[in-house]
């Protein structure tokens, strides 16, 4: 009987630490530090304007197809600029030299996302270049801002 014992616990014990390893892989694997640490590749960086709510680890897509994550973001005191730093898979290392970058958002208040657009330059991008063409985050708040001034100026001169 108490050997029964035992080997059930045993046995519950293991299943108790499958599922906390479970557990713990799927929480490395939905917050993208996994898929993020040991992959080769180079790094890019653009600058914009306005990053939105863009954060380290966001995806950076092409196609549609993820090709690397955001590795960093800073902010430039002498242009006032964010500058965000791509890190990009091996795998697409034929990237043309005159890619450009736009901040995007998954649905309507989703998480966003740096989308890459190929160029038609022969040369390609190597570890340390940069985007030089880029478009910025389009900001609910401002445009929410923008349309309700303008409703109010209508309004204004109507009278």
């Amino acid at each position: 009987m108490m050997v029964q014992n035992r080997t059930l616990e045993f046995a519950v014990g293991v299943f108790v630490a499958l599922g906390i390893a479970s557990l713990f892989m799927l929480a490395m694997k939905v917050s993208n530090l996994s898929a993020f640490s040991d992959q080769e590749g180079y790094k890019v960086s653009a600058r914009f304007d306005n990053i939105g709510a863009l954060k380290v680890r966001s995806p950076v897509t092409m196609s549609g197809v993820r090709v690397g994550r955001v590795a960093d973001i800073k902010f430039d005191q002498q242009t006032f600029e964010a500058v965000v730093t791509l890190h990009i898979e091996q795998q697409y290392s034929q990237l043309p030299k005159d890619t450009s970058a736009s901040i995007f958002t998954s649905g309507l208040l989703g998480e966003q996302y740096v989308g890459l657009e190929a160029g038609g330059e022969m040369d390609s991008l190597k570890d340390g270049d940069k985007i030089r063409i880029t478009q910025s985050a389009m900001v609910m708040e401002q445009l929410i801002g923008q349309f309700l001034f303008k409703q109010a100026a209508d309004g204004d001169g109507k009278k």
